[in-house]
């Protein structure tokens, strides 16, 4: 993805993100393939250079990622549209204002191993859950389950975050535009406004 110096954001603030927003699109490309197989999979940050997760055993990514290792996790969300009027240079005619969205990106380049043996894929599974739902309970005791998936260690081996908030414009701009989000409150101005504060 295009990110500009002014959009781009740490390693730090990229992974905080994919900790808070862990759901994506893993995207393996194969080898030869006219398309790749893009998977919508929740995920788990277990450190800032391992991601854990895992799909069902007929997913059709497992051949691409059989075929080719390096996969990318791209997660992206949430966005806003930014009406042109609201972006226009101060004392300029609105009508000429340039439109944007505004939106977190992170994209995540990784080598894929599979996971099919169960003690493994138990422990990626425990770490899920326990992530999401503490004490759930132990699913080694769900065998159907367990037999019916395969999981997936992702080593990280570069991040990509973009934070596309007009971070190039003057504080004038940027509280103008921060004005029209806050009296219109729709889907993903609330995230808009707190990276514009």
């Amino acid at each position: 993805m295009l990110i500009h110096p002014w959009d781009a954001g740490t390693t730090e603030q990229s992974l905080a993100y994919l900790k808070d927003n862990a759901f994506g699109h893993l995207i393996a490309a194969g080898r030869g393939r006219d398309v790749p197989v893009v998977v919508p999979t929740q995920f788990l940050l277990r450190d800032e250079r391992t991601i854990w997760l895992h799909l069902a055993r007929p997913n059709p990514i497992w051949p691409a990622i059989e075929e080719n290792p390096a996969v990318l996790l791209s997660v992206a969300g949430p966005w806003t549209y930014v009406p042109g009027k609201w972006r226009a240079e101060g004392g300029s005619d609105p009508s000429l204002g340039v439109p944007t969205t505004y939106y977190s990106s992170v994209q995540v380049v990784c080598h894929a191993e599979l996971v099919d043996d169960a003690d493994e894929k138990l422990e990626i599974l425990r770490a899920q859950l326990d992530d999401q739902e503490p004490g759930h309970g132990d699913p080694a005791r769900m065998p159907r389950l367990l037999a019916g998936l395969r999981g997936l260690r992702l080593s990280v081996t570069e991040i990509r975050g973009k934070f596309k908030y007009d971070g190039h414009k003057d504080a004038d701009h940027r509280e103008r535009v921060a004005e029209g989000l806050a009296a219109r409150r729709g889907p993903g101005d609330e995230a808009a406004l707190r990276h514009l504060a």
